[in-house]
């Protein structure tokens, strides 16, 4: 079996369908990465950055819409003269052999087809990244808990630094506070982090199966989504590119000519549409460099040999557990603000490394210096493994 390198027709190859499928992922991070420049010196930027995905779902949401408005192709399809069509299957039959053969027949996209091309393109990877940033909290949240253990409370949840006998809040009035929408909520979160995992590997497998079959030539559709719509991707003729900037030409005389008002409310309108028009494509434009600019700058402070020997980045591994209580050990008090040693409110809050647990720094360095050990673990240790805490969590 021959894969399906070259380009032969209609049907594009497999490399062009990949890299018009990475390319919005390259325009995010060229945006990102600009964004991220410009707010060093604007500041206000930096709420663009901190709805990154609301900001870019919105962008991608205007282009796709007018892309396959006039083009019948996405965004990143239209820049590699790739086009989309509806797919007809036409049995025919042959009397003599008494045989069927099954022909393909392309048509232009249809209104419902170009509304579910956006569903597919935009709505549902944002959805996607919701749900893995969902994903994520959760799972950074487990890992915390089974640090620091269930109850324990994170730094900024309670106030240690209160001259109090206890925390700032009490816990009838955390116990108040639980509403039915927080529980809800933690609730979903659950079953986001039950479900997403083998949801995201379902997807990644179907995506790669179909890519696979279609570097095979074994089908004509490189995604479950276009399968899913009935749509074919196929390299437009060149009578078809010509043809592409009168279409889009005559699109906008239609729509100048449904204007209704006074004359001079009309040319207004004209005007601003055409303005309109003209934002659009010179957005399109500089999205492309953006791009371009930003795999060069991206290739240029990247040597060769950093790019043929750079490792593989791994994720890091997850903390150690915590050490345990020794039986002899001096137990712990379960205000998490108590020192061990002196059964009273930490003063001068030191930690020690052998074992990670807290005292006041007078107990713990009277009895290191005399036992030369941690009194919870028992775990053999100095005064120069004690360190001062100045956020005591």
């Amino acid at each position: 079996m021959l894969f399906q390198v070259a380009g032969q027709g209609t049907r594009p190859t497999f490399f062009e369908m990949a890299a018009a499928q990475q390319l919005p992922a390259s325009l995010r991070a060229a945006l990102t990465y600009s964004i991220g420049v410009l707010a060093l010196r604007r500041p206000f930027l930096h709420k663009l950055l901190d709805y990154e995905d609301e900001f870019f779902s919105l962008l991608m949401l205007v282009l796709e819409t007018h892309s396959l408005r006039n083009t019948d192709a996405s965004f990143s399809e239209s820049l590699y003269g790739l086009r989309r069509r509806a797919v007809r299957i036409k049995v025919k039959m042959d009397d003599a052999k008494l045989k069927t053969s099954d022909g393909i027949q392309h048509s232009g996209l249809e209104k419902r087809q170009k509304v579910l091309s956006v569903v597919f393109m935009v709505v549902l990877p944002y959805l996607k990244s919701k749900l893995n940033s969902v994903y994520n909290k959760e799972r950074e949240a487990r890992l915390q808990a089974s640090l620091w253990g269930p109850g324990a409370e994170r730094f900024g949840d309670a106030d240690y630094f209160d001259d109090g006998g206890g925390s700032l809040v009490s816990d009838g009035t955390l116990e108040t506070e639980t509403s039915v929408r927080t529980r809800l909520s933690r609730k979903i979160q659950k079953i986001i982090f039950a479900c997403y995992p083998w949801v995201h590997a379902s997807c990644e497998g179907l995506s790669f199966t179909y890519q696979l079959l279609y570097l095979l030539d074994a089908t004509g559709f490189y995604s479950v989504g276009l399968h899913a719509l009935g749509i074919h991707v196929c390299r437009a003729t060149g009578q078809e590119l010509m043809d592409n900037s009168s279409r889009i030409s005559k699109i906008r005389s239609r729509e100048r000519d449904r204007l209704h008002g006074p004359p001079w409310l009309q040319k207004l309108q004209g005007a601003l549409l055409s303005r309109a028009y003209a934002m659009l494509d010179y957005a399109q434009t500089g999205l492309i460099a953006a791009v371009f600019i930003f795999k060069m700058m991206e290739w240029w402070y990247q040597s060769a040999e950093e790019r043929m020997s750079a490792p593989t980045v791994y994720p890091p591994p997850p903390p150690p557990p915590p050490p345990q209580v020794a039986k002899e050990g001096i137990p712990l008090p379960p205000d998490k603000t108590i020192c061990p040693l002196c059964s009273q409110k930490r003063a001068n809050p030191s930690v020690v490394t052998a074992s990670g647990f807290v005292f006041c720094y007078a107990c713990i360095f009277k009895y290191i210096s005399q036992y030369k050990r941690c009194p919870v673990t028992l775990i053999p240790a100095s005064v120069e493994q004690i360190r001062r805490l100045f956020h005591d969590v």
